[in-house]
């Protein structure tokens, strides 16, 4: 599969994140409609977004320059192929 480079599909698959995300969140706050829930969620969603942009740009920028993000998947492989 070659790699997507057309910027409407690129912008569509953003977006479509976007609301898959905001669709899991509010079906799982409809589920258990509290305070609790909701901070949770929102805590939940702020940690996976801070460590998306620490696999992504912190070990790129700061821990090791000669890495190239590509997804998630590389940056386990990465972590397990480098020495700690």
């Amino acid at each position: 599969m070659k790699d997507l480079a057309n910027p409407m599909w690129i912008k569509l698959k953003g977006l479509l994140f976007l609301l898959i995300g905001i669709t899991a969140a509010v079906l799982i706050f409809l589920d258990e409609p509290d305070l609790k829930t909701a901070a949770l969620l929102a805590l939940a969603i702020w940690s996976f977004c801070r460590c998306y942009y620490f696999a992504f740009y912190v070990i790129e920028k700061y821990v090791d320059p000669g890495y190239k993000f590509s997804g998630l998947i590389s940056f386990v492989k990465y972590l397990f192929s480098r020495r700690a």
